[in-house]
């Protein structure tokens, strides 16, 4: 576990999911945002994208899997890393986040939890992974969050249908470590 990492997570209990310029633009002036998960762009514009976060004085996690252009080989991350200032990467595919691991990147590893099948399968991919931490979707289960929690030590950033400050505190009293959401209403609790 990547201590530096946990500390900026754990101290920034809402991270800023950004899905196109406007939620660029509006992260980068929320001065309460610190960690921003960049869920959009393309292999020709993603390094412009991390740069203004950079700017911004924020920290730029990638969420490799959204961005057009990308395939889900594991030179992406060789890519990533040699062509933007990315501080790590989200990715559902372990194969990533082990090679972003190599390359000193922050690794988060996101998971959908739908049903008892997804939910077993989460101890698997872990370990297949090794991420520092997980992002679990969707956020609204505390429940299975605290189940998550009890079945790793790796931290649970809760993401999805996160979208009022009930929902925040609902997910970080179950034992999330923080709570990524789309919505900047959220970004300014």
């Amino acid at each position: 576990m990547n201590s530096v990492f946990y500390d900026l997570i754990e101290g920034n209990p809402v991270i800023a999911a950004i899905k196109d310029e406007k939620g660029l633009e509006t992260c980068c002036e929320c001065q309460n945002i610190r960690v921003v998960f960049i869920l959009y762009g393309t292999i020709c514009n993603i390094a412009q994208v991390v740069e203004r976060v950079k700017k911004a004085g924020k920290v730029a996690i990638v969420h490799m899997d959204l961005i057009e252009g990308l395939n889900g080989k594991e030179t992406v991350v060789d890519f990533i890393r040699s062509h933007t200032e990315a501080d790590g990467i989200i990715s559902t595919k372990p194969a990533l986040i082990k090679r972003a691991k190599e390359h000193g990147l922050y690794t988060i590893l996101r998971v959908f939890i739908l049903d008892s099948m997804s939910f077993k399968n989460v101890s698997k991919q872990i370990s297949a992974a090794e991420p520092d931490m997980l992002e679990m979707l969707p956020g609204l289960m505390p429940k299975i969050i605290r189940r998550v929690n009890h079945l790793s030590a790796v931290p649970v950033i809760a993401g999805g249908l996160i979208s009022n400050k009930e929902d925040v505190m609902a997910a970080l009293s179950a034992g999330a470590i923080s709570v990524s959401a789309t919505n900047p209403a959220v970004w300014e609790m």
